[in-house]
């Protein structure tokens, strides 16, 4: 990524359709994991690590545009589905690292499992800290094992969902708005959690496509 590029470039819309055949749902998914496929294989073979540190730098930053567009429509079990809720839990805390840290410290309190063990984050973690975490998990994605990366995602999904619903549970009686987005977050982090899981499995097995 050129680093005078400040912005992501961004192409007109009609190009944009022509270039992944917008009525061709077929070719959308072969793009998709074309595309997941060879952004994972060229981090991964940097050995410096540079290139992943950039990528993990500039998705935090500017998003991956166009490209997470197509990953978003890919089944959530595969690469691209991966990948892409991998981005989206990047944006979620880098977008209100405050809540996020709340959220992570209750469903630690909260949650009889290992999980905030396999996540890895310090105890108590900071919003800072968190941020850092989930920016190590995304390296990991593209420097070390995948499997375990997916796994820590998932396991700090699960930690986070279990935060939601009891601060859901919290604001119940004074603020029902509140509590129901809470609520709406924590069966996300839930769908992420065994989606994130899942494609773990599958990639050990060498079926994640």
């Amino acid at each position: 990524m050129p680093e005078q590029h400040h912005r992501p470039v961004r192409r007109p819309s009609a190009s944009f359709d022509n270039l992944v055949g917008a009525h061709d749902p077929a070719e959308e998914t072969r793009i998709a994991h074309a595309t997941a496929s060879a952004l994972l294989a060229r981090v991964r073979a940097d050995e410096s690590g540079v290139s992943a540190d950039r990528l993990v730098a500039f998705t935090a930053e500017h998003g991956i545009d166009e490209i997470a567009e197509l990953w978003s429509k890919a089944p959530s079990r595969t690469l691209p589905g991966a990948l892409w809720r991998l981005y989206l839990l990047q944006l979620a805390i880098h977008t209100d690292p405050q809540t996020s840290a709340l959220l992570y410290e209750r469903g630690r309190v909260e949650l009889p499992s290992v999980d905030a063990a396999i996540a890895g984050a310090p105890v108590p973690a900071s919003p800072e800290e968190i941020v850092a975490l989930v920016d190590t998990i995304l390296r990991g994605a593209f420097r070390g094992d995948f499997a375990v990366a997916l796994e820590r995602a998932a396991a700090f999904c699960r930690v986070q969902a279990s935060g939601a619903t009891h601060t859901a549970d919290d604001y119940e009686a004074t603020e029902p708005g509140r509590a129901s987005e809470l609520t709406t977050r924590a069966l996300r982090l839930s769908s992420y959690a065994q989606d994130l899981s899942a494609a773990s499995v599958l990639w050990r097995a060498g079926a994640l496509a």
